[in-house]
């Protein structure tokens, strides 16, 4: 699996779905329930 490539789509992804969810307070959701997450699996 090439990871540069998986970046780079990814990011992509991320570009276009900020185009779509341009209420900031669903991408302040999303950011928090990806900390939480983050949390969760590296405790």
């Amino acid at each position: 699996m090439p990871y540069p490539m998986q970046q780079k789509n990814e990011l992509s992804f991320w570009l276009k779905y900020k185009q779509y969810a341009s209420n900031e307070i669903l991408l302040y959701v999303i950011m928090i329930v990806g900390i939480l997450l983050g949390i969760i699996i590296f405790s």
